[in-house]
């Protein structure tokens, strides 16, 4: 496979000495001496990193929540902030369609849980947890929201979403503008902050994760040959689009927070509106199959805010546990009785924050996604 890089350039970006970045950076690059100084910012000990509660804290007195939307038994809350993070980034859409970043499998032969993305560009670029990349040997999610520096190759965690396939349709992998469900990010979630406590690595449950796929295939009688999620996505698209055209954007909205059939789901949120903006699609799509999955004509109507306001106060309380990204930043896991999620930050200001309200079988709108206990296991194949 074209674009390989040696195996002794292989540690995580964050790992490389500070005078061979500078080595590697043109002075005459703007973008990316504001990264080099950004990058030198981000080697902080624990000690002196400001502590992820601090950071939550900080960053919800800079919000409001503007007035709710609602269609069927989905309910948007806007996250609304004048507040503008200083630095620039691509986002995955963005860098593919432009061919300035590649993203190919580890090797000839593949391994599921590991990809390799080669950015061809000046600029760094935001990948977003839970977003699809389709093709290759087969279609696979992000494990964790990844800042990928300008001019690098970094290996990064994902999950397979489609486990009937281990063959290539593509040497590389494309957008098709989709993310997964998010109750299947909340579960990977979970299993991906017991995995860094266990191992240190973003790894998924990847057997897990297929047995939701397939649950949700069978629920929605979208079963594949290959038991795509994708194509969970495609059976469902005209309902979607009924969900999707029913919300919009509000001015200075940074993020979202979701109800389905009455109660907290999640919420998304980011530093800037803009990228709020160019992922907002994905993202109420995302929830809107959840919402489908799970309707319940009885709500039918806009959520109650009363329940935002409680789940943003345990939001503000959760416990982190903070280590170095697979990229530039530091990666938080956060978690409590109440909720799962994490968040990225880079240069002590919040980039993305992901966080899911915790269910249990019976309750709220779907499935239980308590930790379904990680196994250690590589899942490499060569077929």
């Amino acid at each position: 496979m074209e674009n390989r890089i040696p195996e002794a350039q292989e540690n995580r970006i964050h790992q490389r000495p500070f005078f061979e970045k500078i080595f590697i950076i043109s002075p005459f690059n703007v973008t990316a001496s504001v990264t080099l100084l950004l990058y030198a910012n981000q080697k902080k000990t624990a000690k002196e990193r400001k502590p992820m509660t601090e950071l939550i804290k900080n960053y919800f007195e800079k919000i409001q929540i503007g007035k709710g939307q609602s269609y069927k038994n989905l309910t948007l809350y806007p996250v609304l902030s004048d507040e503008v993070i200083p630095f620039d980034y691509l986002t995955l859409d963005e860098a593919l369609s432009q061919n300035l970043i590649e993203v190919v499998e580890i090797d000839q032969h593949g391994s599921v849980p590991e990809l390799r993305v080669i950015n061809k560009s000046d600029k760094m670029v935001l990948i977003l947890d839970g977003e699809e990349l389709v093709g290759a040997k087969q279609n696979r999610i992000i494990n964790t929201t990844i800042l990928i520096p300008d001019n690098e190759t970094v290996k990064i965690p994902v999950s397979c979403v489609e486990q009937g396939r281990w063959s290539y349709r593509t040497e590389s992998f494309h957008t098709e503008n989709r993310m997964a469900p998010s109750t299947l990010r909340a579960m990977k979630a979970q299993q991906v902050h017991f995995s860094m406590k266990e191992s240190g690595n973003f790894r998924s449950d990847q057997g897990a994760i297929w047995n939701e796929i397939s649950a949700k295939a069978s629920r929605r009688k979208a079963e594949s040959g290959s038991m795509a999620m994708a194509e969970i996505y495609k059976k469902e698209r005209p309902v979607i689009d009924d969900y999707l055209k029913n919300f919009e954007i509000s001015n200075l909205q940074i993020g979202a927070i979701f109800q389905i059939n009455g109660n907290v789901a999640g919420i998304e949120s980011f530093g800037k509106s803009d990228t709020f903006e160019k992922t907002f699609k994905k993202i109420v799509e995302s929830y809107a199959l959840d919402a489908i999955d799970w309707y319940d004509s009885k709500f039918d109507k806009i959520g109650p805010k009363a329940k935002v306001v409680a789940f943003l106060k345990a939001v503000k309380t959760v416990q982190a546990d903070s280590n170095q990204s697979v990229g530039l930043g530091i990666d938080y896991r956060l978690e409590s009785k109440k909720c799962t999620g994490f968040a990225l930050a880079f240069d002590e200001m919040v980039l993305h924050l992901s966080v899911f309200a915790r269910t249990s079988n019976g309750e709220k709108f779907g499935p239980s996604v308590r930790m379904q206990r990680y196994s250690t296991r590589r899942y490499r194949r060569s077929r």
